[in-house]
């Protein structure tokens, strides 16, 4: 094939899904209710008191709001004996509960991550990341690279469904984009925050960070790192690499992007378990 183009493609399936860990969006937000993270609600635990008229009324703020007026307000109406509550000291609860988040996917779908076993890995990862998104009640879109471009292979949907096919379908093979995989994430998640101000993307990217297509792939790659960087949205950078011999590059990646770094294996959040336990025993038994 000629340089930039996709080349020989093969099509891999996903295996059995599995429990994945729980990737939550950095700080509070105040979007739809959901289960994926924290956020400013109508229901759940109570964190504070804010001045307002609507809502569940904190009693114990607005009692001492009100204390500290009582005699300014006395002296002015010396019939009142009880304590006198007025509009102004009304504060309302502030709660904690969770919303749902837009689950942006930007996959790798380059020949490094063609090798079958590999790209099994991937696809079952992303495939128990959907599903986790579905019970969460998160919106899902999914970005694939290779070749020489990146493309929106779903837009943000509630419909799992048609993502998992979408995903199912994927080829892999080629040169690997990963500077226009970055910047087709940063254009969706810039529109979908036009749209929708209060939806939190987490923007979960799949690869083994070579980046190899184009001139200056390496160098243009780094700038559209930064520029995803510079939106603030909270990252995971699934790193696909797999072998003996690694360079670690998605790791660096995930650095520059000021992203979580999460091997593929780990993933699942029973092996994410097993791999702390193992390494609890170590310290034990070395202690």
């Amino acid at each position: 094939p000629s340089p930039g183009s996709v080349g020989p493609e093969t099509v891999a399936a996903a295996t059995d899904p599995y429990r994945p860990k729980h990737l939550t969006v950095r700080g509070i937000g105040a979007g739809t209710a959901g289960r994926r993270s924290r956020a400013i609600a109508t229901t759940g635990r109570r964190i504070g008191a804010t001045v307002g008229a609507t809502g569940s009324l904190h009693l114990v703020e607005t009692i001492k709001a009100a204390a500290g007026k009582q005699a300014v307000r006395r002296a002015t109406d010396d019939r009142r004996e009880r304590i006198d509550l007025r509009s102004e000291d009304l504060r309302i609860a502030v709660r904690e509960g969770r919303e749902a988040n837009l689950v942006l996917f930007c996959v790798d779908a380059s020949g490094s991550m063609a090798a079958r076993k590999r790209m099994t890995q991937v696809k079952t990862a992303v495939l128990s990341l959907l599903l986790d998104a579905y019970r969460r009640r998160d919106k899902v879109g999914l970005i694939s690279f290779r070749g020489n471009a990146a493309d929106l292979a779903l837009p943000p949907t509630h419909s799992v469904d048609v993502a998992a096919a979408r995903l199912d379908n994927l080829p892999a093979g080629g040169r690997t984009p990963l500077a226009e995989g970055l910047l087709e994430a940063a254009r969706v998640v810039t529109r979908e925050r036009l749209r929708d101000p209060r939806l939190r993307p987490l923007l979960v990217i799949v690869t083994d960070g070579r980046a190899t297509s184009g001139a200056d792939a390496v160098g243009r790659s780094l700038h559209a790192a930064d520029y995803v960087a510079s939106l603030g949205v909270t990252t995971v950078v699934v790193d696909g690499e797999s072998g003996p011999l690694r360079l670690g590059l998605a790791r660096q990646l995930a650095a520059r992007l000021g992203a979580e770094h999460l091997p593929v294996a780990e993933v699942s959040a029973e092996a994410l378990t097993a791999s702390v336990r193992r390494h609890t025993h170590h310290l034990n038994g070395v202690a």
